[in-house]
């Protein structure tokens, strides 16, 4: 008798195709779902991979299977005590997230020159942004101060929409202070930190000095990124059906 190919088994042999571990929007592109008998496929893949005791979390948003642990705690310079502050899964990891949120709601996208080589998961962020040069949208005094936000999306006019800094350990109010140099763009500005951190930015936000900036920078969480990516990526998905 043949052995029914379970919903799981497709998970986990399209992990393997991948170097054994995934971001969830990608599982959720890259897992054929046409023949699942479910009108939410993407909510089954997320089961899945939570649930099956063949898998583990490397970080928010990224799973693996557990017969590749060995070799991605390697990879990725791991251990299990210290993966949460291992510099590749803080900032490169969310800028890269931000970077394919910002593509896919066809934006273009930039990273400063001193982050381009740095990785999100195994590429360097240089291969996941659409730019290397940031667009000369204002004056030079203005542009320069720019380039150092660690990810800014473009309209088609080439001005900035949104930019966002990710402050895993370093001083929230100098990105705020950044974000006071550039306010006079109509732009959204975002400060991305673990939500522990969330206290220290109201904190910051409070003083007088920032009164003016109050409604125009907003916090988000790294799992408000991750949601939010996996989000983005299952709309996606479903639109290329």
């Amino acid at each position: 008798m043949t052995k029914r190919y379970t919903q799981t088994q497709q998970v986990i042999d399209t992990m393997r195709k991948h170097g054994g571990y995934s971001t969830l929007g990608n599982l959720y592109r890259l897992v054929d779902t046409s023949h699942w008998k479910t009108k939410t496929p993407q909510e089954t893949i997320r089961r899945i991979v939570q649930e099956s005791k063949d898998m583990f979390r490397i970080q928010p948003g990224l799973w693996a299977l557990k017969e590749y642990h060995d070799i991605l705690m390697v990879k990725f310079s791991l251990n299990e005590k210290e993966s949460m502050d291992n510099v590749l899964f803080t900032h490169s990891y969310y800028q890269g997230m931000v970077v394919e949120i910002g593509r896919m709601k066809e934006y273009m996208t930039y990273v400063p020159a001193q982050d381009q080589h740095k990785l999100f998961i195994d590429r360097p962020l240089v291969d996941v942004c659409d730019t290397i040069e940031i667009p000369p949208f204002s004056y030079p005094i203005l542009t320069n101060r720019a380039k150092t936000v660690d990810v800014i999306w473009f309209n088609d006019r080439d001005m900035p929409n949104s930019m966002f800094e990710v402050e895993h350990s370093t001083d929230i109010q100098n990105s705020i202070v950044k974000y006071c140099d550039l306010q006079d763009f109509h732009c959204k500005f975002t400060i991305i930190a673990p939500q522990n951190r969330h206290a220290q930015y109201d904190k910051v936000m409070e003083r007088t000095a920032l009164r003016d900036m109050a409604n125009r920078v907003y916090f988000a969480s790294y799992e408000d990124i991750v949601t939010q990516y996996t989000t983005m990526c299952k709309l996606t998905s479903v639109n290329k059906i």
